[in-house]
């Protein structure tokens, strides 16, 4: 046994001393050149094992060391990376070659098609995931603000299931149908926005797009002009934004990852209201309960010291107070875990799936969100020409106590115009001894938030599955037939309760607003036929044929009543009055596309596409038409000799668009039910005058461009200039009651929108340890209302209440729309301001103010990577829009802004006229209502991260762990700059184009701070 173990011991004595020697670290020298013979410096050289590296100098050369078994990597932007086994090597010179995806990038396409980018005759942008799932917004949407050249994302100030309201190059259409099409892996999803506030008040329930979980997203690509989406149809004239799940490689093992990202969200003040005069009217202080309840709201009192009597009878101090009106909201919470796992089957397969939990705390107390999603996807070869590619996405939300918005009651933001001597504190908890609301003003409509927010409900509840199946069949290597079916279906409940007690409602006993359940469904179906051939040795062609079929399909059920017999008995059994609803509509879209393509040598390459489209919302004698596209690209720097110009493609693109009108069974008569009279079954006939000569309206779009490379992928430029124009235009339109119609349906809208489009990216610095990569976009757009109805007058789309009537949002003919309208001051000849008898100003003329849509925008976007750490910023602006501030008005009315010190003691003179102030300024906000207009520029610090990835080697010893990224991450954190005072210029409480650009008494807007950990499993 003895002689067994030092045998043993000798064997592996000589192995080590073996490996010792063959392991002997010296110095390896080299030289980097191009194909041509050209040194390249800044190559980066790493040490695989070790993780270690240099990079070559001017000369390109470079000096390392090394063992027998140290494989270099040599990587540079531009080139195909080499690995390279050192072996007994002293000496290695290396040629790296030019990478061709580098320049010809391949990038997904309409149809989810593959194309390699320099063919493309349109322009499209990609956004990594990894800018999403980081400082990640509730709705994935709202993560490609200031990302994409052209796009303008806002969000509606309403919490984590919100709307984002997203514009594609301007104004979409006059008819408002605005929201790009997104499509899930060739598949496209609904979109349908859930529910949108207006002046009256109501909530925003979100839309599709924010169903989904960011850590299931590999890229967004937005398919930007008409030439790009033309072959999907009806719904993509306002551009396309194609979205790619993550998936595994096949042949690939198994891999688990975990992420763990938690944000925490606080409201933000940027009122800057006075803090001298306190509650009251008249120039006094409240002298009663009763008379502090009606002041609550008003700041027209005494300067403030000493105390005042508060709305319930005590004494509380008269003096600036302690607590803010933000102080009423909480900290909002976001938890996200995600579990993915993924694996190759084989060398022809792959799978990956997921599972992700959030957990959404809002800022307002006791709402939020909570979400799971399941996502699986799989790609399987069954054979060598048949692929077969499966993806399910399942998402279980449930979201808590929705709250409203605008001017209407049950918003939980009325605190916001308290007078500052209040604090918000004494009106909790909300509700007296037998539970009714506590009123807090001289309003009952104005509920107390401490009551909604605690008795409230306002859920939704959505179980969606979106599903898709493809497969594909190769005839040979580019010969290909596909067909692929998707399926996105929505199972929605909601329950909605006015409370008993709450101030407003009849004998304040409550109503059930509705419980109810409805269905959404859409169905996709596509077959296409595609090829690529050499025609002769210059000529190459590729071609595709292919139809498709959709089916979207609502059907809702509810019930309601008023006043709840037994109180807090929230069932349909338990009102005294019952109501029931039914809704139901069903559509269907039959159409055939082809795509011709060909390409000379390798410099010019001319597309041209139709679409034929049947539409089964129109006559059936009218309900077809064809919509064809031409792109072309050039690719000069082929033709010039320029050696820091690596690539130079001119593009341009003609197409045209159709669609459809945006609700179904507008050309014929439907009559309803009525109530019964004296028993007998009643009718009704529509106030809706049908239309039985529409006919699809349609988007034409003129787009040139360029796209250079230059300095080895160092510096690239994007420019495009567009025009588009959308014809007739299917909308509402007013008409006499006398016609035995109220409202007809008319196809006269016209817009056009012209612009131009810049994006610049580059790596300013690449050397062995330093990386800075930028990006910056910018986009000027105009647009302009051709027509909009019979009599080509202006429509009237949105306002907020305070402003009732006398300043609204509308499109306007010959101007950019929509436009803001407000009432001017009245001047005399010599154009002073118009005063009457006793001081206030007179109303004078009512005139356009400007758009609420940007004219200029963009935003830059900045990684700086020092070995294992990386820091990342992104700052976007906005700027030539106006914004209808609801904020503006009260707070002048209410004696709030600081414009209303001036004249509090004397009052206001205009000449020879004197008024007080609260007279003056109360009557200068309801007259002359321009005083509500505000600018709407900024300049925002929208995100920053900063992480650092931790080496493998320093969890050899953990036996699950094999690697961590940890990330400190934060999203709207500052408004750099802005010209309105009191506001943030993005907050909004509509989601839809109505109310775009109006602001008033939304959730405040919030910055998101918090870390994200991402571990790499065994």
């Amino acid at each position: 046994m003895n002689r067994v173990v030092l045998l043993m011991l000798a064997t592996v004595m000589i192995f080590a001393s073996g490996i010792e020697a063959y392991g002997q670290s010296r110095v390896l020298t080299g030289r980097v050149v191009d194909s041509t013979g050209e040194p390249i410096p800044g190559v980066n050289i790493l040490d695989k094992q070790v993780s270690t590296g240099t990079t070559s100098d001017l000369d390109g050369r470079f000096s390392i060391s090394v063992t027998n078994t140290t494989t270099l990597v040599f990587s540079f932007i531009g080139f195909d990376s080499q690995e390279i086994v050192i072996g007994n090597r002293s000496e290695l010179n290396i040629t790296l070659i030019e990478d061709a995806t580098a320049l010809s990038e391949v990038v997904v396409t309409a149809l989810g098609l593959p194309k390699e980018k320099e063919r493309l005759g349109y322009s499209i942008t990609t956004v990594g995931g990894d800018q999403m799932d980081l400082a990640r917004e509730p709705n994935i949407a709202n993560s490609l603000t200031g990302q994409v050249a052209g796009l303008v994302v806002r969000g509606t100030n309403s919490g984590p299931q919100g709307t984002a309201n997203i514009v594609l190059r301007g104004l979409p259409s006059i008819s408002g149908t605005g929201s790009p099409l997104f499509v899930i892996n060739g598949i496209p999803m609904d979109n349908t926005q859930l529910g949108s506030s207006g002046q009256w008040g109501g909530g925003d329930n979100g839309d599709g797009i924010g169903n989904l979980s960011p850590d299931d997203i590999e890229s967004m690509t937005v398919l930007k002009g008409q030439a790009a989406s033309a072959l999907y149809g009806a719904r993509a004239s306002n551009g396309v934004i194609l979205i790619t799940t993550k998936g595994a490689k096949k042949g690939s093992d198994w891999s688990l990852t975990y992420n763990v990202n938690v944000m925490t969200e606080q409201a933000m003040d940027f009122t800057n209201f006075q803090n001298e005069y306190g509650q009251g009217t008249g120039g006094r202080r409240p002298q009663t309960a009763t008379d502090a309840q009606t002041t609550g709201r008003f700041a027209w009192g005494e300067r403030m010291g000493g105390n005042v009597i508060g709305f319930d009878g005590n004494q509380y101090p008269y003096q600036p107070a302690s607590e803010n009106w933000l102080d009423f909201y909480r900290t909002g919470t976001n938890l996200t875990n995600t579990l993915a796992v993924t694996k190759g089957l084989g060398k022809d397969g792959a799978f990956r799936m997921s599972i992700s939990d959030v957990r959404s705390k809002a800022i307002v107390p006791n709402s939020g969100v909570d979400r799971l999603s399941i996502n699986l996807n799989v790609d399987q070869n069954i054979t060598e020409k048949l692929n077969i590619s499966a993806m399910v996405n399942y998402i279980d939300q449930q979201s808590t106590n929705i709250p409203f918005l605008s001017d209407g009651p049950k918003n939980p933001n009325n605190f916001l115009l308290l007078a500052p001597n209040i604090n918000p504190s004494i009106f909790a908890p909300g509700f007296n001894d037998i539970g009714r609301e506590v009123v807090f003003s001289d309003d009952i409509f104005v509920t107390n938030p401490y009551f909604i927010t605690s008795r409230g409900i306002n859920d939704r509840g959505r179980k969606r599955s979106i599903s898709a199946l493809s497969a594909r069949y190769s005839f040979a290597p580019k010969t290909y037939a596909l067909f692929r079916v998707g399926h996105d279906v929505s199972n929605d409940d909601f329950f909605s309760v006015d409370p008993t007690g709450l101030a407003y409602t009849q004998e304040q006993r409550g109503n059930l607003n509705s419980r109810g359940l409805s269905t959404r469904s859409e169905t996709n179906v596509d077959a296409i036929f595609g090829t690529e051939i050499n025609l002769t040795n210059d000529i190459v062609f590729d071609g595709l044929a292919g139809g498709t079929f959709r089916n979207n399909r609502f059907e809702q059920v509810n019930v309601g009543g008023s006043r709840f017999v037994i109180p807090g008995l929230y069932s349909p059994f338990n009102v005294d009055v019952f109501n029931r609803g039914y809704a139901f509509n069903e559509r269907e879209v039959v159409s055939a596309f082809y795509s011709l393509g060909f390409g000379y040598k390798d410099f010019l390459t001319l597309t041209t596409t139709g679409r034929y489209d049947v539409y089964s919302t129109l006559p059936t004698n009218n309900n077809s038409i064809f919509s064809p596209s031409i792109t072309g690209a050039f690719l000069f720097h082929k033709f010039l000799n320029l050696p820091a110009l690596e690539f130079g493609k001119l593009r341009t693109s003609y197409a045209v668009t159709s669609g459809e009108p945006f609700d179904a069974y507008q050309t014929q008569f439907y009559f309803s039910s009525a109530n019964t009279f004296n028993g007998t079954a009643a009718g009704a006939s529509p106030l809706s005058l049908p239309n039985l000569f529409l006919k699809p309206f349609t988007t034409d779009e003129f787009e040139i461009g360029f796209d250079l490379v230059f300095f080895k992928n160092r510096l690239t430029l994007d420019v495009a200039y567009f025009t588009k124009t959308t014809n007739n235009e299917i909308l509402p339109a007013n008409t006499s009651i006398a016609s035995g119609f109220s409202s007809a349906v008319v196809a006269t809208g016209s817009v056009n929108n012209r612009g131009l489009e810049l994006m610049i990216s580059g790596t300013p610095i690449q050397t062995q340890n330093f990386t800075w990569k930028s990006m910056l976009n910018f986009t000027n757009v105009t647009n302009e209302i051709l027509n909009t109805n019979l009599d080509n007058t202006p429509i009237n789309l949105g306002q907020n209440r305070s402003t009732l009537g006398n300043a609204v949002t509308a499109y306007v003919p010959g101007l950019p729309g929509p436009q803001i309208r407000a009432f001017d001051y009245q001047y005399d000849a010599q154009g002073n301001i118009v005063v009457n008898q006793a001081g206030l100003p007179v109303r004078g003329e009512l005139r356009n103010w400007g758009s609420v849509l940007p004219t200029h925008y963009g935003g830059w976007n900045n990684e700086f990577i020092y070995k294992k750490v990386s820091f990342s910023f992104l700052i976007d602006g906005s700027f030539g829009n106006k914004v209808l501030s609801a904020t503006e008005f009260n707070s002048h009315f209410r004696g709030l802004h600081k414009n209303t010190l001036v004249g509090r003691e004397g009052g206001v003179t205009t000449g020879e006229f004197t008024a007080p102030a609260e007279n003056y300024y109360q009557a200068l906000v309801q007259n002359v209502t321009r005083t509500s207009v505000v600018d709407g520029d900024f300049i925002k610090l929208r995100q920053l991260t900063l992480g650092y990835t931790f080496s493998e080697s320093i969890f050899r010893s953990v036996p699950i762990l094999k690697g961590l990224t940890a990330s400190i991450v934060a999203r709207n954190l500052a408004i750099l700059w802005r010209k309105a005072e009191n506001i943030d210029p993005e907050s909004q409480f509509g989601s839809n184009i109505n109310f775009l650009g109006i602001e008033g008494t939304a959730l405040p807007s919030t910055r998101s701070i918090g870390f994200n950990l991402n571990f790499k499993l065994h």
